[in-house]
């Protein structure tokens, strides 16, 4: 079975990834405005009306700002935890009761031909999530904004065919730049953001022969650079023997646009 998937955009200023299979199409947030969503969908053929169905993975605006306008133009019904919703529900507008649809952590979630599977993730949030998408043997999972490395985490994330993974900051370009103390805090904390390093500690951990792609993605705009990123993260992975372009491929998830499209 093809399993499609492309960024449209990731980053702290918005988040908003596609992935389709043969029979369903489906968005993981949609942190940016309605307009560069079609925009991006256009980039891959596609319109709002091709859109099975919206995954929300937690209240903060770089992943909602989007959705209820998605929602009303095209009809496109949003799924996400219980107290997502109730942290979101008065920043959606309007939404149409037959659109509103409420996820449980570790239930799957059957949508066509595919399944999709929240699970819980360490954010300052009411209830935020990360998902698992599985089309037949095909698996992609997403975890962005997650402070830290769980035993929950590890677990969804083996196994996957394609990886989209938080690599927010560098440590110390955080320490030194502009932001207060108490962002700095609520970054580096344990329901912050994962830093570059985390990241690649984290994939050392948890890669195995089935991963083929990775993309590192929700970078900071002011504490990171997708360089510094990337050279981070494939330093780490070397020095744990897991060299990128002969055991993975790794990319970046771009901040502004649609980012490499990978069909699996």
């Amino acid at each position: 079975m093809r399993l499609e998937f492309c960024t449209i955009a990731s980053g702290s200023s918005g988040n908003c990834t596609y992935i389709g299979s043969d029979h369903t199409k489906i968005l993981i947030d949609a942190g940016i405005s309605g307009k560069k969503i079609e925009e991006g969908l256009a980039e891959l053929k596609l319109t709002g009306n091709d859109i099975d169905a919206l995954f929300i993975t937690h209240e903060h605006v770089d992943h909602i700002k989007g959705a209820g306008i998605l929602s009303r133009r095209f009809d496109i019904p949003i799924f996400a935890t219980a107290e997502t919703w109730a942290a979101m529900e008065g920043s959606l507008g309007k939404i149409a009761p037959s659109n509103k649809h409420i996820i449980y952590a570790d239930e799957m979630c059957p949508i066509n031909d595919i399944c999709v599977k929240p699970f819980e993730i360490p954010h300052d949030t009411a209830e935020p999530v990360g998902y698992s998408i599985y089309a037949g043997e095909k698996k992609i999972t997403l975890a962005t904004d997650i402070g830290h490395a769980t035993d929950t985490l590890r677990e969804n994330l083996e196994g996957s065919d394609l990886l989209l993974l938080e690599s927010n900051h560098d440590i110390e370009m955080l320490r030194r730049g502009p932001y207060p103390w108490n962002l700095k805090q609520r970054i580096l904390g344990e329901r912050g953001h994962l830093s570059n390093v985390a990241a690649g500690e984290l994939l050392s951990e948890i890669r195995t022969d089935k991963l083929k792609y990775v993309f590192l993605g929700h970078l900071s705009e002011d504490n990171n650079n997708p360089h510094l990123a990337y050279e981070t993260v494939e330093n780490i992975l070397r020095n744990n023997r897991i060299e990128v372009g002969t055991h993975l491929r790794m990319d970046m998830a771009s901040r502004f646009r649609n980012g490499v499209k990978v069909e699996l």
